[in-house]
């Protein structure tokens, strides 16, 4: 059969019968040197170009009229194995099935090279990978697939199951829900979601438990008490856990019992207004703390500094953003670099629409570095900084 220059369109190799059809795939498989051998269920959109860009020739060649089209034999060896004529991407899906994954990987990775904007070659490379347990290489060829093809939910389960596999349980659950915006009710990506996050809590619960056990060790069981609450709060259902944890708040509280016992008045009157604050009972708090403020013996004493702190923080719950700032500068006349009453007195101008004092104290924070204000104030400032940095120049150029 010589090759011409028509084509099939589209439209007519979908009415062929089957037997043309698979006359007229057996005869373009049998002319493999001018033609991309690339043949599967659901092509790219766009016609695929040659593998020669230099050959203007047709990808699906028309037969002449009247010929018969070739049988798929091989045209330089007859005594070929009959997977030599078939397309790489169907020889690799030949081996997959058999299980022979770094064959299947070799031949979809000639497609790729062949063809790199078909999702199936990516996604049955990836599942190759993920056979032989090449995690980080299902899970590139997962994310592949997406970039070509984003609707196409089997890339977003091979990559959250690679990225699970990996142990990368964040990830593995940011791509199912990616997945799921794209299909909500799709059932693996429902499963697979409940799986993560039943890991993502457990894994989470254990980091606690390890701390709670270090705390416990060093004698901290406030420390130890807090971190199983935590724990206990992300996996209630750990029967182990809850023992545990009953176990510890005893001890903690009998020696917050006696810690307390040993209190003198203004520092009783403190720890009963964190008691309400943690209550969100936020005027009795702020009755209390004012309390121990005013019966400290000074007010540089560290008691009546946290219960001035914790008052600011009351203040800044009700809205009374003037008794927020006020405290805060209080404390920071002890402790310049108290980055919570910063913060804190930053919105809190901000609140009041006092723009240039919130931006001093952000710029502070910053300025210290993130190791030392802590990534959440950092953050945090960062953010405000950028908003009333606006605000401020808007106001300079008197268009606020």
């Amino acid at each position: 059969g010589t090759n011409t220059s028509t084509t099939y369109t589209v439209q007519k190799l979908r009415t062929m019968s089957k037997a043309e059809g698979d006359a007229h795939k057996a005869y373009v498989l049998a002319n493999p040197p001018l033609y991309s051998d690339r043949y599967h269920s659901d092509p790219p959109s766009g016609p695929p170009t040659c593998r020669n860009n230099s050959l203007a020739g047709p990808l699906w060649p028309e037969l002449p009229s009247g010929a018969t089209p070739p049988t798929a034999t091989h045209t330089h060896n007859t005594h070929a194995h009959p997977m030599d004529v078939l397309s790489p991407h169907s020889k690799g899906n030949g081996f997959f099935k058999s299980k022979d994954y770094p064959q299947a990987i070799e031949w979809y990775s000639k497609a790729i090279e062949a063809w790199d904007q078909d999702h199936t070659y990516f996604s049955n490379r990836s599942a190759s990978y993920a056979g032989l347990g090449e995690w980080e290489n299902a899970r590139e060829d997962g994310a592949s697939c997406i970039k070509i093809k984003k609707d196409f939910i089997k890339g977003y389960f091979r990559k959250a199951t690679a990225q699970e596999a990996l142990n990368e349980l964040k990830g593995a659950s940011d791509t199912i829900i990616q997945g799921l915006a794209v299909e909500p009710r799709n059932k693996d990506l429902l499963a697979m979601k409940t799986r993560i996050d039943g890991l993502a809590r457990r894994e989470k619960s254990e980091l606690l438990q390890q701390r709670a056990s270090a705390c416990e060790a060093a004698g901290d069981l406030a420390g130890a008490f807090k971190a199983l609450e935590s724990a206990r709060a992300v996996e209630a259902e750990n029967t182990t856990l809850q023992a545990k944890f009953e176990q510890v708040k005893a001890q903690y509280e009998r020696s917050e019992k006696a810690r307390r016992s040993g209190l003198s008045n203004f520092e009783k009157k403190k720890e009963a207004g964190d008691d309400k604050y943690k209550s969100g009972m936020f005027e009795e708090a702020i009755s209390l703390y004012s309390q121990c403020i005013d019966s400290a013996p000074d007010r540089g004493n560290p008691t009546a500094i946290k219960a001035l702190s914790n008052r600011s923080a009351c203040y800044k719950q009700i809205s009374n953003f003037d008794g927020t700032i006020e405290d805060c500068t209080s404390v920071l006349e002890f402790e310049p670099d108290n980055v919570k009453a910063l913060v804190r007195r930053a919105q809190a101008f901000e609140a009041v629409e006092r723009y240039k004092l919130a931006l001093q104290d952000v710029k502070y924070v910053i300025s210290m570095g993130i190791n030392v204000a802590g990534m959440q104030n950092y953050k945090l400032c960062n953010q405000m900084n950028g908003r009333l940095a606006r605000v401020v120049e808007q106001q300079k150029a008197g268009n606020y």
